[in-house]
């Protein structure tokens, strides 16, 4: 990739513009919502537009790896804005900063910054923003494609190169995105867990000098909390193993054996909770509304060994 401008000057105001993201991640397994998102980017007419889609799945499951792959794909610099509920609309596209000899210089956004390279931007966790920012958005995700900053009185046009997408936890939001962003926000491609093939692959490319005993170990757990619809994910896993191993090479004179130092873990990352996943899954689907046991209603008015209990044996 080309050296990209460190300023660029929009109506007489000079922009100091974000470094680009430089470490690229490899994206394992699932490979057909990676064609899905590439899908979106793609122009099939000088008069079509670009997508730009959400990527929704539960945390940690890889959604900004699949977004950075799809950019190293395209061979195009990448940024990424991570949104927060505190985002506000100067944050998202131009901030104004006092420097030493007094004056205001104004620096673009990661967003800002992509649209005027002809760049990628991944908005990371966009269902943590508050609406007032979504609304300074709304021209850029749709036909007009141009922000205006306020702070710094310009109104900035995206190049034709410039990609968006934009992840999205599949869980309790902080604030609800209205429906008019929604609809700009199109497809949506859905990232589910992997496979275990696919699951111990993403173990062994962050750390290759795991052994295989304790990455079976944590594939297991992990394919198994999948299937009860635990919300346990690969980079759970990795955050397993991580301490696990240190326990390990941590002391020689009281070693652990492999299957301790890995419940231990467990323990301290998962929390106790996590060592008896049926237990747990059954606690969560009674806390969502589940099966629950039925009342009797003679334990209000009787006694456990009272003889007029109508299920009494005396």
């Amino acid at each position: 990739m080309a050296d990209q401008p460190r300023t660029v000057v929009v109506d007489d105001i000079e922009l100091h513009l974000s470094p680009a993201v430089e470490k690229h991640e490899e994206w394992i397994g699932q490979k057909d919502v990676l064609r899905q998102l590439q899908a979106c980017w793609l122009t099939v007419h000088e008069q079509d537009l670009a997508l730009s889609p959400r990527l929704i799945g539960p945390p940690g499951i890889g959604k900004t790896t699949l977004a950075m792959a799809g950019a190293r794909e395209r061979s195009q610099p990448l940024y990424i804005y991570q949104c927060t509920s505190d985002t506000r609309p100067e944050d998202l596209l131009v901030t104004p900063v006092l420097v030493e000899s007094g004056k205001i210089a104004y620096h673009a956004s990661p967003l800002v910054t992509a649209m005027l390279n002809g760049s990628i931007c991944i908005l990371d966790e966009g269902n943590r923003m508050n609406e007032k920012s979504w609304a300074s958005l709304a021209p850029l995700l749709d036909h007009r494609r141009y922000v205006e900053s306020v702070v710094a009185g310009i109104t900035i046009d995206a190049s034709p190169d410039f990609r968006c997408c934009v992840t999205m936890n599949d869980d309790e939001s902080t604030y609800e995105i209205p429906d008019y962003i929604l609809s700009r926000l199109q497809p949506t491609l859905a990232v589910g867990y992997p496979n275990r093939q696919d699951e111990l692959a993403i173990l062994k490319y962050h750390l290759p000098f795991a052994e295989a005993e304790m990455l079976d170990l944590t594939v297991d757990f992990l394919q198994r909390a999948h299937d009860l619809n635990l919300e346990y994910s690969p980079r759970d896993g990795i955050h397993i193993l991580q301490y696990a191993l240190k326990r390990l090479a941590q002391d020689s004179e009281h070693p652990l054996s492999r299957d301790a130092a890995w419940h231990e873990s467990l323990e301290r990352v998962l929390g106790e909770e996590a060592r008896d996943l049926d237990k747990l899954a059954e606690q969560r689907k009674r806390a969502l509304g589940g099966e629950i046991p039925g009342v009797d209603l003679s334990d209000f008015f009787f006694g456990p060994d009272d003889s007029n209990r109508p299920d009494s044996d005396n």
